[in-house]
């Protein structure tokens, strides 16, 4: 008797298995950095980063167990049932994701003082939240793959919704950090750092759900988008960490820059009012600096202040929350004294 060929089920769902485990051992890197470098951060998001890495846990083993099943234990039989462990995929997932996407919402909250495109964004991820519990449900309620295509509005609702989310985010996140440049080319090296950051990751996580999307609506009597969707929970939990753990590389390139800047122009004056560095006010203000001049960076200490509010990133001190600072640089010059003359009359009249 012939084997029955189980590969367009089984070997999407092994090759993302496979990315699903890949993911997990970068994680694991990534949590243990978090932990690491920020003992301080607030106990709310150290709470926020373990609970996602005992989901995530959790995600990988049922992973493995559902491909146990009908690989080993039930290998030969024809694959008619949805293994037993299948449900548990959509419904960890979205208990990962959305939360990452509420958390991201936030940022641009605090980010834009705006409330709509937050808002937005929340909706659109709770709409997945509940695809994902949809498709869950029916999972376990259908129970055969011949009943695959009738996921089709649960699962479409779930995966819409995450790249829709996924895209408003990144984004909003960008579109918010270009407008917030201020010129100095410390400050402003930064922000690009942050927005190449932010495309990189966000861009990941847009394109598997796309894809997901699209191989699901084309090919659903086959598991072609479980190479995209078994990788799904890993990509937003390394989103996340990355930009958790950048936080320190970020500010000290901020801080490097600035002492580079310091170095190349001595001649910033330290406490005089603040001139914009275009202020034409001085043609040429290099002749009258104080050559022990510095070059200040504004800083915040306590609490989660307005500027860190407004720039939806936080500060890399002791105290710090979550996110990137971005450094606002203030340059100084001194109005020159003005030194003694005399003038000399050459009139004949003139004793």
């Amino acid at each position: 008797m012939a084997l029955p060929n189980v590969q367009p089920l089984y070997g999407p769902m092994l090759i993302g298995v496979f990315i699903n485990m890949i993911l997990y051992g970068v994680l694991v890197s990534q949590f243990l950095t978090y932990f690491k470098l920020y003992p301080r951060d607030a106990a709310w998001m150290k709470i926020f980063v373990v609970c996602l890495f005992i989901l995530e846990t959790a995600n990988t083993g049922f992973d493995i167990a559902f491909m146990y099943q009908p690989l080993i234990l039930e290998y030969g039989q024809a694959p008619v049932f949805f293994p037993t462990f299948f449900l548990t995929e959509p419904l960890l997932i979205v208990a990962i994701s959305t939360p990452i996407q509420l958390f991201f919402a936030w940022r641009i909250r605090s980010l834009t003082k705006s409330f709509w495109i937050p808002s937005i964004i929340a909706v659109v991820g709770l709409a997945s939240f509940a695809g994902g519990i949809w498709t869950g449900i029916e999972i376990h309620l259908l129970k055969t793959f011949a009943n695959k295509p009738k996921l089709h509005h649960p699962a479409l609702l779930w995966f819409l919704g995450s790249c829709v989310a996924d895209l408003l985010i990144t984004v909003s996140l960008v579109f918010s950090l270009t407008r917030r440049k201020t010129g100095f080319e410390v400050t402003d090296s930064v922000i690009d750092k942050i927005i190449r950051m932010t495309i990189q990751t966000g861009a990941i996580t847009a394109v598997f759900s796309i894809l997901d999307v699209l191989c699901f609506m084309i090919l659903p009597h086959m598991a072609v988008n479980f190479v995209w969707d078994l990788a799904l929970s890993k990509l937003y939990t390394n989103c996340l960490m990355s930009t958790l753990n950048s936080r320190q590389s970020l500010n000290h390139a901020s801080a490097s820059g600035a002492a580079s800047e310091a170095r190349r122009n001595p001649n910033i004056g330290p406490t005089s009012p603040t001139r914009s560095r275009h202020d034409s006010a001085f043609p040429d203000p290099a002749r009258h600096m104080n050559p022990s001049a510095i070059y200040e960076l504004e800083t915040q200490k306590g609490a989660y202040d307005s500027y860190d509010a407004e720039s939806g990133f936080a500060r890399s001190s002791p105290r710090d929350e979550f996110g990137i600072q971005v450094t606002k640089v203030v340059e100084h010059v001194r109005d020159p004294a003005p030194s003694p003359y005399i003038v000399q009359s050459s009139h004949p009249y003139t004793q």
